[in-house]
């Protein structure tokens, strides 16, 4: 199946096409700005696993015409994520539609069980981000909460500012 001959060529032919696809996304990066590989919401999630992708399949090309492509889509995936962003900055309707909102699952040392069933989060789950927030006393976690990108945020101590829970939807 594989010859010695070719070995050394499909070698290099991926080690530049790697390099030279590499090369392109930080150039598109450096253009666009550093939110590109943000992941303030899950589109940008998205964007950036779309993204290595197509870096994956440039790497692998077996024609200019499948790189050249490859190098579009980045380009093209890069500039859509900043009319988005551009857009939801610009629109509430746009943000609302684009975004989904932050969800408190636990307030104030106590889960809230029906945000726990909407979100399809485990009380292990919460319990484990607890654990990684360095939280000692349930009674001392002021909030949890699910954020836009599905990571979990720990508000633990004394008190909470008002304005870091804005936005954030009780059930």
């Amino acid at each position: 199946m594989f010859s010695l001959d070719t070995l050394p060529d499909t070698a290099l032919r991926g080690l530049i096409l790697a390099l030279a696809g590499l090369a392109w996304v930080i150039l598109v990066v450096r253009i666009i700005g550093l939110r590109s590989f943000s992941k303030m919401t899950a589109f940008d999630f998205v964007v950036t696993l779309a993204i290595g992708s197509c870096l994956a399949s440039a790497a692998t090309a077996s024609s200019w015409s499948v790189f050249a492509q490859a190098m579009i889509a980045i380009a093209a995936l890069l500039a859509g994520q900043m009319g988005l962003a551009l857009a939801r900055n610009a629109s509430s309707a746009v943000k609302t539609g684009l975004e989904n909102e932050p969800l408190m699952l636990m307030r104030d040392g106590e889960f809230i069980e029906k945000a726990l069933k909407i979100s399809r989060v485990s009380r292990s789950d919460v319990i484990a981000k607890l654990r990684e927030a360095n939280a000692l006393q349930l009674s001392r976690v002021r909030a949890v909460v699910l954020e836009t990108t599905g990571d979990i945020s720990v508000l633990h101590g004394e008190q909470v500012d008002a304005v870091l829970l804005e936005g954030v939807r009780n059930v």
